[in-house]
């Protein structure tokens, strides 16, 4: 995986915001605000669908992610086509729409309960 592919598609993305690489399990999470968008396994963009926007993807002949071949497991994170990666602003506009399935389906992280509570005061 090249960190290098990595750091052209966020210079890419860049007019949606800061967007920045994660290095993670063998490929990279691209996030926006702190919000995981998209990712790159085997050297293929993926990005985040929803209700929302994966009618985008399906019209465009994408494949949905599967981690593992032997595995029916897919995530909702579907591959961008090729011509839509070459034209940055159309990569723009998926990314945007991504985004915006992030921003729908993203569950804040619960408070971890704090360890004093209950603990008598010395």
């Amino acid at each position: 995986m090249s960190r290098q592919f990595a750091d052209h598609l966020c210079d890419m993305l860049s007019p949606l915001g800061p967007v920045t690489a994660r290095a993670m399990f063998g490929g990279f999470g691209l996030y926006l605000d702190g919000l995981m968008f998209a990712l790159i396994a085997w050297d293929c963009l993926f990005m985040k669908a929803d209700d929302g926007n994966r009618a985008m993807f399906e019209a465009a002949g994408a494949a949905q992610f599967k981690p593992w071949a032997d595995k029916p497991m897919v995530m909702p994170y579907w591959e961008v086509p090729a011509d839509v990666v070459e034209d940055g602003a159309e990569l723009c506009a998926w990314g945007r729409a991504a985004f915006d399935a992030a921003l729908r389906t993203h569950r804040p992280k619960r408070a971890k309960p704090s360890h004093s509570a209950g603990k008598a005061r010395p």
